[in-house]
């Protein structure tokens, strides 16, 4: 019997997968259990129709991350932050990740989740830093950061 997985089944299939199972198995277990349905000729293209739709949609959050991207690596694109700071030009504290995502959405009125700012460890000195920012699997970009001293 030929059944779509509703649910990913450990061994049998992933969520979307159309495979021939034992009609017994089927009947008995992933149907009962909505795991899965069963494969018709309208189960199949509705299948097919929410794929596209699902690769339409991931096609247009890469699109926005790529121009999230080109917006980050301008040259005219730098978080100023203030920091207090030493003589030697070492900061009396450090700018983590959350400041800097504080930083751009109070310029540039973008908001990026903190967590996708891939700061190793927080800065620490006055001056340019640049710090990736993962904005998608497939997409990084770099956002320059500007500590001056307060």
């Amino acid at each position: 019997m030929k059944v779509i997985f509703l649910e990913d089944v450990k061994g049998k299939g992933k969520k979307g997968d159309v495979k021939e199972v034992p009609t017994g198995y089927a009947q008995n277990y992933l149907l009962k259990n909505n795991l899965a349905k069963e494969a018709t000729k309208g189960s199949i293209s509705e299948l097919t129709g929410q794929k596209k739709a699902q690769a339409r949609k991931d096609a247009e959050v890469l699109a926005e991350a790529e121009e999230l991207k080109q917006f980050l690596d301008k040259e005219e694109t730098v978080v100023e932050l203030k920091a207090k700071a030493g003589e030697d030009g070492r900061l009396f504290g450090s700018i983590p990740s959350k400041q800097i995502a504080e930083g751009l959405k109070r310029q540039y009125n973008l908001k990026l989740d903190k967590r996708k700012i891939e700061l190793e460890e927080p800065i620490r000195t006055l001056g340019y830093t640049k710090v990736p920012v993962k904005l998608h699997p497939k997409v990084t970009g770099t956002i320059k950061v500007h500590v001056s001293e307060e």
